[in-house]
């Protein structure tokens, strides 16, 4: 692997809340152009893992470079720059509600590109509306918004600034499962139109296998296994099969 092509580097990567122990000795290295599944269990951590990614927690001990740059050692000015170079999509979309889908899209332009004409912000908008498929809903209130709508907006919200990198908490949960298809789709699609590394956090191995190259799954604050989708779960270790059963995925 070519050191080049290292997006995400995580090394020992370890995380408490008081006695309770949550990340454990994490170790991973995602390259450039790669959509990594990670999955595993309420309360295993997942979410965890992609805060501190993020720089929103800091690790106690391990080491967590992103684009080259330690999290948790540089300053917040340049925090704020990294940030802007990694997309977040929320599990609850995060929009706005006294907004319209517009003024939502618009919002994290005009507050981190100040420089921008309007005729820019404009175009911006309607180029990312109609990338996730929505172009018909710009006057449109959350309120008006299926779930699967607002999850589409939520991710092209965070497009809107070209992210390099891409996080999604639990993309397809609460979603029916036609609409589920159609946001694994879109996670697929966004790595080819916007060029993205992505971090995907499920416990839905449906969308871990249509949207992942790889999945790492995390058990007791390590990961257990990672590798192919079929290379994690062809396996007889007792604590992936059980996973994999409570999921109810057909095996073939």
């Amino acid at each position: 692997m070519d050191i080049n092509d290292v997006i995400i580097s995580i090394k020992n990567l370890k995380k408490s809340f008081g006695t309770l122990s949550v990340l454990n000795g994490i170790d991973i290295e995602i390259e450039k152009g790669e959509n990594i599944a990670v999955l595993g269990r309420s309360g295993s951590g997942k979410s965890v893992l992609i805060k501190i990614i993020s720089g929103l927690l800091k690790p106690d001990s391990g080491t967590v470079k992103v684009l080259g740059r330690e999290v948790d050692k540089i300053s917040d000015a340049e925090l704020q720059k990294l940030r802007l170079k990694i997309g977040f999509s929320f599990q609850s979309s995060a929009l706005y509600d006294s907004m319209s889908v517009k003024q939502n899209l618009e919002f994290p332009l005009v507050r981190n590109l100040r420089n921008l004409s309007r005729k820019e912000v404009n175009a911006a908008i309607e180029e990312v509306l109609s990338d996730v498929g929505l172009s018909q809903t710009i006057n449109q209130m959350p309120s008006e918004l299926s779930g699967g709508q607002k999850k589409r907006i939520g991710i092209a919200r965070t497009l809107i600034l070209k992210p390099e990198i891409m996080l999604y908490d639990e993309p397809t949960s609460g979603l029916d499962p036609i609409t589920s298809i159609e946001i694994n789709k879109l996670i697929v699609q966004v790595r080819e139109q916007y060029n993205t590394t992505a971090i995907i956090i499920t416990h839905d191995l449906v969308c871990a296998k249509e949207t992942a190259d790889r999945v790492a799954m995390l058990l007791d604050g390590k990961f257990l296994m990672q590798g192919s989708f079929e290379e994690v779960f062809n396996t007889d270790n007792e604590n992936v099969r059980t996973f994999y059963d409570y999921n109810f995925i057909n095996a073939k």
